[in-house]
């Protein structure tokens, strides 16, 4: 059995990693056209084995996950900001706090909460108006924040704190994007971009030490964060962990699924027809009401328009994982300590699994063509018992967030010409998402 698949080649010393921060998202495509399931390729010091067929896929998150963890390569830069919170735990830290966290997001709990989803959404577009520019992922980033901190911290973040945490996203997000000079400067090396990474943590921890206090004395049952100060206070778990799980929320529990209403209303402006039955289906479902939670699950356009958004720009481009021991994948014998590179973005727009893989086209989720496709074709929310605990979270509110909105509104994008995206811990518009607001009864008139 060959030992190593081919792959690019690469320069001396960073390999292949000028090409992967040009462009990760071409990289990735043309490694995967060139090699098919399995490709090797240095990124930065590591050799790295790109995975692109998703009985692949499902074998390390799945069926041997036992065999893969969450790999180190980013523990100085991450670590420092998301420490020991669920996203970067391993063993039994993370499983220990997995179940503590698991009652925060119960079905039951999540259903609750849809009347507050709705509510804030229409809080946010009161002061829309008929030809109103916004910068929509600045919008929905605005929106889901908010709903994240009510729902999980138990409180109102505020105009104030929703302004200090934007601020500060976006330095957090430029030490992410993929750069050859950083994979060669040393991590204790005080360049201008880490002082003002960590400049940005202090700011968010600040704001999370000041929900913290004024939560401290008025603990409820079932919020995440008197969860967690519970068990602090019974010793279960310490300070400093409560702290990164809160910033893990704060930051993983919103940006996801704004980014995912952003694409989805980008895509909706860029196909009329699909944006017609996308109204229709909410005007004859809801009658002119608000959704609520329970309406979810008749949305079924809707929530195909969303899945279809996520195949295509998933906000979770690439996901990696470490071999703990030698492996067997792809008809290679991979050795321990092996780097492997999951991509939903070369996935979801494999011409293998999907016709026409570059069209917006939600009726390709209908049951019955779902089901042609294997299972791991499509995993914006990873798999496995490591997969996003927010998942159903997010659906919920993405599609009520896409009802109360889309009942009175539609979004049309300035500009024209394909979208430029930006890599970093998520896929970004490269220049946010500036569109102009269309009061239905007017424009459908």
């Amino acid at each position: 059995m060959a030992t190593h698949p081919p792959g690019p080649k690469g320069l001396p010393i960073v390999g292949s990693t000028h090409h992967y921060a040009r462009d990760p998202f071409r990289f990735i495509e043309g490694v995967r056209d060139a090699y098919g399931d399995a490709a090797r390729f240095t990124l930065g010091p590591r050799e790295t084995y790109l995975l692109t067929n998703p009985r692949d896929v499902e074998r390390v998150l799945v069926r041997e996950e036992s065999s893969f963890r969450k790999p180190d390569f980013q523990t100085d830069a991450l670590g420092e900001l998301l420490g020991e919170g669920l996203l970067l735990s391993e063993g039994s830290a993370w499983r220990r706090m997995r179940e503590l966290s698991q009652p925060a997001f119960d079905m039951r709990r999540l259903a609750g909460m849809g009347s507050m989803m709705v509510e804030r959404t229409q809080g946010a577009v009161a002061d829309w108006e008929e030809g109103d520019r916004r910068n929509v992922e600045l919008e929905m980033a605005r929106l889901t924040v908010g709903i994240i901190v009510e729902a999980m911290f138990g409180t109102d973040l505020g105009e104030e704190r929703t302004r200090r945490v934007q601020e500060n996203l976006e330095p957090l997000g430029r030490r992410f994007e993929p750069d050859p000079l950083r994979f060669l400067t040393p991590e204790w090396l005080p360049t201008r971009e880490r002082n003002s990474y960590r400049a940005s943590i202090r700011e968010l921890e600040a704001v999370i030490d000041e929900i913290v206090r004024e939560r401290s004395g008025d603990l409820g049952e079932d919020d995440l964060l008197s969860i967690l100060l519970q068990a602090e206070r019974s010793g279960a778990i310490t300070e400093r962990q409560v702290r990164d799980e809160l910033m893990t929320m704060l930051l993983a529990g919103h940006d996801t699924t704004a980014l995912s209403l952003t694409y989805t209303w980008y895509l909706l402006s860029e196909h009329p027809e699909i944006e017609r039955r996308f109204h229709e289906e909410i005007d004859e479902l809801l009658g002119g009401e608000p959704p609520t939670a329970a309406d979810t699950r008749r949305l079924e356009y809707v929530g195909r328009v969303l899945t279809e958004a996520m195949r295509l720009y998933p906000p979770v481009y690439t996901m990696f994982r470490e071999s703990t021991e030698s492996v067997e994948l792809a008809g290679y014998e991979l050795p321990a300590g092996s780097l492997f590179m999951l991509p939903q973005w070369g996935v979801h727009r494999d011409p293998r699994w999907y016709d026409e893989p570059e069209r917006f086209d939600p009726d390709r989720w209908l049951p019955e063509r779902a089901a042609e496709r294997p299972r791991f074709a499509y995993f914006p929310f990873g798999g496995g018992s490591r997969s996003c605990i927010g998942r159903q979270f997010s659906l919920l509110e993405a599609t009520l967030i896409l009802g109360t909105i889309g009942r009175n509104y539609r979004l049309e994008r300035v500009g024209n010409g394909p979208i430029d995206l930006r890599a970093s811990l998520t896929m970004h518009p490269a220049n946010g998402m500036e569109m102009r607001v269309g009061e239905r009864n007017d424009v459908e008139g």
